[in-house]
């Protein structure tokens, strides 16, 4: 009797398919609550959380944070990790260097203003990884 062996890549080739569809796009990470207040986003194999102050529109010393999960919520180590936030509000532009501050997070501090449009990349190299961006609209539901 001939066995049948294509019932095991059939399994296979669902699996596989079913793991790219349960991939998190923004849409969907726009819907879920961000452990410390923040945006979430995609950022390769990483979900980052950005963390901005919004308390004034206007350009002043701020606080800048980042932390770092992995697709299931569990904490990433940033031990060694450098990273940068490029915060962007219309023709101004403020770069923010991270440092590894605690468990899962990098942060820093910066001037930039804080208005609902506000863009931000957010570029983080883990200790002997590849870097890893995202791109976050952090205030975009503050005007609501």
């Amino acid at each position: 009797m001939k066995k049948i062996f294509w019932f095991p890549t059939l399994a296979m080739a669902s699996l596989l398919a079913a793991g790219s569809a349960l991939a998190h796009d923004d849409a969907y990470l726009d819907t879920q609550q961000a452990p410390h207040g923040g945006q979430l986003r995609m950022a390769g194999v990483y979900h980052f959380e950005l963390v901005l102050d919004h308390s004034s529109p206007e350009p002043k010393d701020k606080p800048v944070r980042v932390y770092l999960t992995d697709h299931a919520g569990q904490k990433i180590s940033t031990a060694g990790a450098t990273g940068t936030v490029t915060l962007l509000s219309g023709k101004t532009r403020a770069t923010v260097a991270l440092t590894p501050d605690g468990d899962n997070r990098l942060k820093g501090a910066g001037t930039y203003a804080s208005p609902p449009g506000l863009k931000a990349v957010v570029s983080v190299t883990l200790a002997g990884k590849a870097p890893e961006q995202a791109r976050f609209t952090p205030l975009a539901g503050a005007a609501k």
